[in-house]
């Protein structure tokens, strides 16, 4: 009896770990309500965990769209997200059901924020009475003098209402925010945004006379902005955001558009490749640190794979920081995270940019598009990117590029040497 006692207390005990080590794993699933902490402002965001061991996942959000872990693992209670394509890592312990660390990003924006998360409560129900309707479209004018550095002198916000709940982005001349969402609650819409880059916290409150008042922190772009829709804007007489196509020229529409950089290997290639010579071309001006450029990568993808056998060629004119110089590290990862197949061209550090693109003019966004005809000539660029969560500028960017696209593959494009001689 003696034996089997210590044989039954034994067992009791391994099975008690087990259990213990499974209802831990276990925990980690769901959803998550997380923080991270930018200097004093501490934004929420969406934390999803899925699966485990080998096939632990962690998901974040930007609206709707999703970034996925590069790799993912739990071990001796310690939990490690990582996020390669933007060089981000989560890193926390699990104690009472909650998680504690902090979030390393190594492009130098975040950089070691403290981290917390705890499992996802939904939010109270909010009176449907109280809540102001924000839905649409507006447009947030700088101050005379106080334009944009990129010469803006409007932003647009995009806002997605559904009762409480809100999505909103401010599109610049560059790209937009990402979505930032949340609810209405204490007279103002709280809505944050974390999704491996670009943190930030938007406030938006309605004004007695019709406008917002929109607080942004925890970004670069910090402050407090009055947003006004279209119309009243045009009748005050206020200035319109930037023209996409229009803010980035080439400084001469006669002449080639050039590039020779060496690929993502140490080959160099140049526009009179046999891989781009005589073919309709989209040059990217890029650089994975830019969140606006992951953004249209994934657009990219989707083109390449419908339009190459048709002609169409893509190629990536990628500027990395110094340090990233050496190994490529987040382009190797941004590649296969999105899955790109079309050139990856190294053009050196942002600051080089101005020098190795010397034929545009006010080149000044990330990215920036440049259509390129079979005769090698710039149709037009297209400055920034529009994601999905820019709404119906995001559906008009994708018209333009598709309808430029099938009309720059339509033409008969003519000997390259005739076509410079005209």
């Amino acid at each position: 009896m003696k034996m089997y006692s210590k044989y039954a207390i034994a067992l009791a005990a391994i099975l008690a770990g087990m259990s213990a080590f499974a209802a831990s794993t276990d925990s980690l699933e769901g959803r998550w309500d997380a923080t991270l902490t930018v200097k004093t402002t501490v934004i929420p965001f969406r934390l999803d965990i899925s699966g485990s061991g080998a096939n632990l996942k962690g998901t974040l959000y930007n609206g709707d769209d999703k970034e996925f872990t590069t790799s993912a693992k739990f071990e001796n209670g310690k939990l490690v997200l990582d996020f390669a394509h933007y060089l981000t890592t989560i890193i926390a312990t699990v104690k009472d059901g909650q998680l504690t660390g902090k979030i390393d990003q190594r492009n130098g924006e975040v950089g070691g924020s403290a981290f917390q998360a705890k499992h996802y409560v939904a939010p109270p129900t909010v009176s449907a009475a109280s809540i102001p309707s924000i839905d649409g479209v507006w447009e947030i004018p700088f101050e005379v003098g106080k334009e944009s550095p990129k010469g803006e002198k409007a932003w647009r916000l995009i806002v997605k209402q559904n009762g409480a709940e809100a999505s909103a982005a401010i599109l610049r001349v560059d790209g937009d925010t990402g979505a930032l969402t949340g609810t209405f609650h204490d007279g103002k819409y709280s809505l944050s945004h974390f999704d491996g880059s670009r943190p930030g916290l938007m406030e938006i409150t309605a004004l007695p006379d019709g406008t917002l008042q929109v607080v942004q922190s925890g970004s670069n772009r910090n402050g407090k902005l009055i947003a006004y829709r279209p119309e009243v804007a045009r009748a005050k007489g206020l200035p319109e955001p930037s023209n996409y196509t229009t803010h980035t020229t080439p400084r001469d529409a006669n002449e080639v558009f050039t590039y020779k950089m060496p690929d993502v290997n140490g080959k160099v290639l140049s526009n009179d490749d046999p891989k781009f010579k005589g073919k309709v071309v989209l040059a990217i001006v890029t650089g994975t640190w830019c969140p606006n450029c992951h953004d249209e990568a994934q657009y990219l993808v989707q083109l390449y794979k419908k339009y190459r056998d048709q002609g169409l060629e893509i190629v990536a004119l990628d500027f990395e920081e110094p340090e990233q110089q050496d190994d490529l590290a987040r382009v190797h990862a941004f590649t296969k995270q999105y899955g790109v197949e079309y050139t990856y061209l190294i053009g050196g550090a942002p600051a080089e940019m101005w020098e190795k693109v010397p034929q545009l003019v006010n080149l000044n966004t990330w990215p920036a598009t440049v259509f390129i005809r079979r005769d090698g000539r710039v149709d037009h660029i297209h400055a920034g990117f529009a994601a999905p969560a820019s709404g119906e500028f995001n559906d008009q960017l994708k018209k333009e590029f598709t309808s430029t696209i099938e009309r720059l593959l339509a033409e008969n494009g003519k000997a390259l040497s005739a076509s410079v001689s005209q």
